[in-house]
Formats: C-alpha cells, structure tokens, sequence
C-alpha cells in the first residue's frame, strides 16, 4: 500500500467544486434506463452514451471522478483511445464498480448481503492496470418492519471492509458505500437511527481492518424521508439530520463524503447538498457521487439519435455545472430555474 498515493488520489476525487460521476450501470440496470427512450440495449449503444458523457465540454470542471463497469472500462472513444485514458488525460480519476450486486442473505427474509469478494485481489490487479485508480463496493439496507437486523448490518459492514482492505492493497482508492434505502414509509428520524447504526457497524470494521483513513471516501445516503411516507421531512431538516449524524460517526481523517442520490430527484438531490454544504464548520468535503440524478435530463435529450449527440451533452453540462454549485453551497430552486 502507498499510502501517499491513496491520499492523493482520494484528494483529487473530492476536489473543491467537483463530483463523481456514477456511469457503471449494471447491464440489466443500463438496459432498463435505454427501455425508457426506447432504443435498444447493444454494446455499441451503450460506448456511444458513455462517450456522450464523457467528452461533454467543460466536463473536467465539474467532474472528478468517473465510475466505470467492467465493460466500459474496456472500452474506447470512436477515435480509439480508451476511456480510462482518456479521463486521465483531462484530469477525471476512473473507477470501477467491482462488487457482484446484492443477493438474499441466507436465514434472514427481505435482507441482502452484497457478493463478490472471491477472486478480486486478482480483479483489482487488473483493472489497476487498465487505469482504475478507484473502486465501489455497494452494501444495501432496507428498511422495514422488523430489519434491518443487526446481523445483516454488521455482515455488510464486514464484507465493505474487506473489500476495502484489498483494494488499499492494489493501491487502489476504496469508495465505502452503505445504502441505506429510501424505498419505505418510514420517517427521517427512522431513517437517522437506522443509518447511525450502519456508519457506527461500518467504522468499526474499517478500523479493525485497518484501514488507511485518509485514503477512501465514503458513499453513504442522506438521512431522509422514506419515498412513500405522506409527510416528508423538508429539505432543511434533511440537510441538518444528515450533517449531524456524519459528524457523529464519520471521523475527520476521511477526506470527503460522496453522497448517493439514492432515487431523489435531480433538483432534490443538489438542493439537499448545497443546504448542508451551506451549514458550513465541515471536518470534511462533501460532494457528489450521482448516477441518474446526473444523468436523466442528458439520456432524455439524447434519446439515443446521433443528431441530439450534443443536445445530450448540454444537458449533462447544465447538471454538472449545477450540482458543481451545490458542492460550493451556492445552489439554489431560482439557479434551477436559471440554468
């Protein structure tokens, strides 16, 4: 492990003004967001879309980072450069999705267990050589009656640290991503005691892993509303539930917090952001890490035709720029309307 070169990089990918990107849909995942514009999922669609992404001028000032699939990291722009290097070379830190997804945990009904622990020293090897200079590892937890159960946190805290460990060890920066659902009708404050007790399960296992702290970024939810609960918690409430309780367990040695958007709207998701980056007397940087909430507006004005390439790029543009905005806190519903 080079710890000088993790923190480096893990610096880059939280850089002031800047996120990351989620581009490393699933294949099942990609083909659903395609079904939505009716176009067909093909390997050449999906380099296409991808390289609409990518090369949007003026990316580089709002982007940091970019999570890539295995599939796409093996991929190239139409005029042969691969994209891993192609990111380098604008300053964009790739990364790789490395974990196999979500599957039932045995012996506990309704809870999951993320997979793919097996072979991936020798899976972070080569994507390090490919270009990843990142990774993300996804744990799941739903909320409902009855779970999450401890076990199941503490089992998918476990397997983030491994994950982590092996990834520190390929010099390779581990982004540490426990979701905690806004499927539900629970309450913000449900939401705030299930996601206190996730972080806690996950520093533990980082520490007894040893994990090199200032070299990975964590991943988490907002502390949130569940989507189906009737009366939601307001935006402000979010933004202060969810600051105070990352102070509570996420020490000050990790250097920033990448937030998922987890199924929030474009505008709810940069609006909760800019509030709490807004609250300012941060220990550390908090930004952006969103797959559709980035991406939506940009796949609907494509619609996968070859003469709305660049009206695709606008709209990715305008989301970058604005979610740029909510990193600084200076995001607001009339720059929304503005932009």
């Amino acid at each position: 492990m080079n710890r000088t070169e993790l923190e480096s990089i893990a610096r880059a990918m939280v850089a002031k003004g800047k996120g990351i990107l989620a581009a490393d849909e699933s294949s099942g995942t990609i083909k659903k967001r395609f079904d939505s514009i009716q176009l067909e999922s093909t390997e050449e669609a999906r380099r296409t879309y991808r390289e609409m992404l990518f090369t949007t001028p003026d990316a580089a000032k709002y982007i940091s980072g970019v999570i890539l699939y295995d599939e796409t990291l093996r991929q190239k722009t139409k005029d042969g450069t691969p994209f891993s290097q192609y990111l380098t070379q604008l300053g964009i830190v790739p990364g790789i999705k490395v974990d196999a997804g979500a599957k039932p945990l045995a012996g506990f009904p309704n809870e999951t267990i993320t997979e793919g622990l097996d072979g991936l020293r020798e899976r972070l090897a080569e994507y390090h050589k490919l270009g990843a200079r990142f990774a993300k590892w996804r744990a799941v937890i739903d909320i409902a009656k009855d779970i999450p159960t401890r076990f199941a946190i503490d089992a998918n805290a476990h397997a983030l640290a491994r994950y982590g460990a092996l990834c520190q060890e390929a010099n390779i920066v581990p982004i540490i991503e426990p979701e905690v659902l806004m499927d539900g009708d629970h309450s913000i404050e449900r939401c705030e005691e299930v996601t206190s007790a996730v972080l806690q399960s996950v520093f533990e296992q980082l520490d007894s892993h040893r994990i090199h702290l200032e070299g990975m970024i964590l991943k988490p939810n907002m502390v949130i509303s569940g989507k189906k609960n009737t009366s939601r918690a307001g935006r402000q409430q979010v933004a202060e539930a969810t600051v105070r309780t990352l102070k509570r367990f996420v020490p000050s040695a990790v250097p920033g917090i990448a937030f998922l958007s987890g199924g929030q709207s474009a505008a709810e998701a940069s609006e909760h952001l800019s509030l709490m980056n807004k609250l300012g007397n941060l220990p550390w940087e908090l930004t952006f890490s969103y797959g559709r909430a980035l991406q939506d507006e940009a796949l609907k004005a494509w619609g996968g035709k070859a003469d709305q390439f660049a009206a695709g790029q606008k709209a990715f543009g305008r989301r970058a720029r604005l979610n740029g905005d909510a990193r600084n806190g200076t995001y607001t519903a009339a720059s929304e309307q503005a932009a």
